[in-house]
């Protein structure tokens, strides 16, 4: 009985000696916290709709902007959504009043709905990232809607 007691006051010993601790989180002051604002460069679209598109025929769509800013905006980081689109975009610094291009390309692998982002990142100081979209259908190569006719 009494190895029993030892036993039982051993094992919850040593279960309070593994209990994990609870930190408390540490308040940031209201000052710290920078609010991201909306990047005074001015795009032509932000979104484009390629419609009813082939499969297997890339599509692409050119998005431009201009620097409504004061300073020197360098793009530095052009991400899409997923692999099947692929982007290329101005990587000079654009000086106020100069313009710069987004360009990204659809892959129209599969056929079906996209819609598809890219996320634009500038050197703008507390500026959020734009997204742009791209959307559209990718319908069947007629080829491929023939031989599913024949068979």
């Amino acid at each position: 009985m009494k190895t029993l007691k030892l036993t039982l006051v051993a094992l919850f010993v040593s279960a309070l000696s593994f209990a994990q601790k609870v930190e408390t989180k540490k308040s940031v002051a209201p000052e710290a916290v920078k609010p991201t604002k909306q990047s005074e460069i001015k795009w032509t679209e932000e979104s484009h709709d390629f419609g009813q598109i082939e499969k297997g025929k890339p599509v692409s769509y050119e998005f431009a902007f201009t620097n409504t800013t004061n300073q020197t905006v360098l793009l530095t980081n052009v991400k899409a959504s997923c692999g099947c689109t692929a982007t290329n975009y101005t990587k000079t610094p654009v000086k106020p009043g100069e313009t710069g291009t987004v360009t990204a390309t659809y892959n129209a692998a599969a056929p079906g709905n996209f819609h598809k982002t890219v996320t634009v990142t500038t050197n703008e100081e507390g500026a959020a990232p734009k997204v742009l979209i791209i959307k559209g259908t990718v319908k069947k190569a007629e080829t491929e809607e023939k031989s599913i006719l024949l068979k």
